[in-house]
């Protein structure tokens, strides 16, 4: 059987996906070197029960090995704990401290600024009179977004992005040799800019996260330095790759079920409905996996202690079983109960962002380019965990 993680599968893994779940849902994957789950229910279960670690030293398996392994070569902030590779109480703790930033109406009070930046993105479009959806509005406006956050300057974003597509290159990707010593020293130099940036915020103290983040640290029992920098690189590659795959393949798939894509136009009140269906459908994060503490049973077979089991979000979010037509995009789509964002302790913590950014952009794209075309096939990126699209070129008259 075809590995879901093939190179040749990525440009459309949904027809893979469906062959192992309903001929292999608890799949052995030799190339991983570990299982994959394709059922909702049992990515699910995997994601809440309490003996699946999200901390991959725990694994007994080659591939994280060697990750882990070159990954140290980055120095100490590498081995520090953040909230997405932790499990409590460290994850309670780091979690707790940048949540504050993440809520709800932390969130809404947002919006009005990112209603400004995409309507400036839309309106250099409109004056240059092309569109590539990837670099024009998907790249530019999560990383505009998180860097203010940050306090990272304006004239420092294309360099952090440069860092952040180096580092996320290295996730679910067979990778040269070339590519994981760009990632490595992409992330050296991320550290590095945050160690400075920590020292100038202990001088003077700004109204952004990296100073609320030192704070915690200064108070002595929150975090360590090392925990700073590793949660700051965290929220800057999660916080711009993710959001960035979520416009583009959303596009893409309005642009393909043109009847959705006439809907979503005529009914900008979908919004809130039709981000949740794109993210259902195909979401920016395909997959996510923990480590088996113990020999745990699922549906007959054993994921053995030490042992990875690969959670397939959007699999699951494809599942007949617990959606309808799940293979049509259908932006009404009242049950919608996806895991694009993951279920339990380690939901996503940026997902109120990505919904409001994505809420907002669609609507804007659709009302101000109300002839757009697709141009051509895309090229996806080869990152079977982040899957996106490497740009989106497309008519807009």
């Amino acid at each position: 059987m075809v590995s879901a993680f093939a190179p040749d599968t990525q440009s459309d893994p949904y027809p893979t996906y469906r062959t192992l779940r309903e001929q292999d849902p608890v799949h052995y994957d030799a190339m991983m070197d570990g299982w994959i789950l394709t059922r909702y229910d049992d990515v699910v279960a995997a994601l809440k029960h309490p003996r699946f670690s999200a901390d991959r030293r725990r694994a007994r398996n080659s591939v994280v090995q060697a990750a882990l392994q070159a990954q140290a070569q980055a120095g100490p902030f590498s081995q520090a704990q953040t909230m997405l590779s932790s499990d409590p109480p460290d994850h309670t703790r780091l979690r707790n401290l940048a949540s504050k930033a993440f809520t709800f109406k932390a969130v809404e009070a947002l919006r009005p600024r990112i209603q400004q930046i995409v309507d400036e993105l839309l309106d250099s479009v409109e004056a240059k009179g092309s569109l590539d959806v990837i670099w024009d509005l998907g790249y530019p406006l999560p990383v505009i977004v998180i860097a203010e956050m940050l306090g990272v300057p304006a004239e420092q974003r294309d360099t952090f992005k440069r860092w952040s597509d180096d580092i996320v290159a290295n996730l679910g990707a067979m990778t040269s040799e070339a590519t994981a010593q760009q990632g490595l020293k992409s992330a050296i130099e991320m550290a590095g800019y945050f160690r400075t940036i920590i020292a100038e915020r202990r001088r003077d103290p700004k109204d952004d996260l990296v100073s609320a983040l030192v704070a915690a640290e200064e108070r002595g029992d929150a975090l360590s330095e090392e925990e700073v920098i590793a949660t700051c690189i965290l929220l800057l590659a999660a916080g711009n790759e993710t959001t960035t795959n979520l416009i583009g393949n959303g596009t893409l798939a309005l642009l393909r079920n043109p009847d959705q894509l006439e809907l979503f136009r005529a009914h900008p009140e979908l919004a809130e409905s039709a981000v949740e269906e794109l993210l259902r459908y195909d979401g920016p994060v395909q997959v996510t996996a923990r480590v088996a503490l113990d020999d745990i049973e699922i549906d007959g077979k054993t994921v053995k202690e030490g042992q990875i089991a690969t959670c397939a979000l959007a699999a699951a979010n494809r599942d007949p079983a617990q959606f309808g037509n799940p293979d049509v995009l259908d932006i009404t789509r009242k049950e919608n109960r996806h895991i694009a964002f993951g279920f339990g302790i380690h939901f996503c913590l940026g997902a109120p962002l990505a919904r409001a950014e994505a809420q907002i952009a669609f609507p804007a794209l659709l009302r101000r380019f109300p002839r757009l075309a697709l141009m051509g096939e895309p090229e996806w990126n080869g990152n079977f965990i982040l899957r996106g699209l490497k740009a989106l070129p497309v008519e807009i008259s």
